[in-house]
């Protein structure tokens, strides 16, 4: 049987509508770096950003168990649109001082640096970001980096981590939360841009 990991994201679709879920956090880890940059380079506030990001891939879990996502090879795409939908939807829902017109969206999000093949200068900046990644989670309380390196480096679900450790799951998530806020904290203060 082929892994997970290999799998296309159109069978990686198809595997979490009939219920593995580990089917779609492998989505959402396959994803989530270039969705948050697309939906942070537009709202420009990181708070923002984490609550669009997060409205992202609910909406996309509740598109997809209702059979409303059409395969075609696309997924990346797909969630950008949901992502740019949710966008416009924050800025409409803003006083007029927050308003946004169309206009500053005239560009094709299909047709974005993020979606094309990288060049030399992409590879370097790439490799200078896990770098920075590896010196940032080296950084971390030995309990966050923990929970840290199992779910992104050995992609564990948080009931393995909970279980693992000898922890709670609730208690695995805060450690979670808390270990990607100082990661976030420990950049900021060294100027370190996580973003190609």
């Amino acid at each position: 049987m082929q892994s997970l990991s290999t799998l296309p994201d159109d069978k990686l679709v198809a595997a979490y509508l009939i219920g593995n879920n580990s089917a779609f956090d492998l989505l959402l880890k396959r994803h989530q770096s270039r969705v948050y940059s697309y939906i942070l380079s537009i709202v420009k506030q990181r708070s923002i950003a984490d609550d669009l990001f997060q409205e992202t891939f609910v909406k996309a879990i509740i598109t997809i168990k209702q059979g409303q996502y059409v395969h075609n090879g696309k997924f990346l795409p797909w969630i950008c649109r949901i992502a740019h939908n949710l966008i416009i939807d924050h800025f409409r829902q803003g006083n007029s001082n927050n308003m946004v017109q169309t206009d500053a969206f005239d560009a094709d999000i299909y047709n974005r640096k993020e979606f094309s093949d990288g060049n030399i200068e992409d590879s370097m900046i790439s490799d200078q970001i896990s770098s920075d990644v590896r010196r940032l989670v080296a950084a971390l309380p030995d309990s966050q980096r923990e929970v840290l390196e199992m779910r992104y480096y050995r992609d564990m679900s948080f009931k393995e981590i909970a279980e693992a450790t000898d922890v709670s799951i609730n208690t695995a998530l805060g450690r979670m939360r808390y270990a990607i806020l100082n990661m976030r904290r420990i950049a900021s203060e060294n100027n370190i841009v996580l973003t190609l």
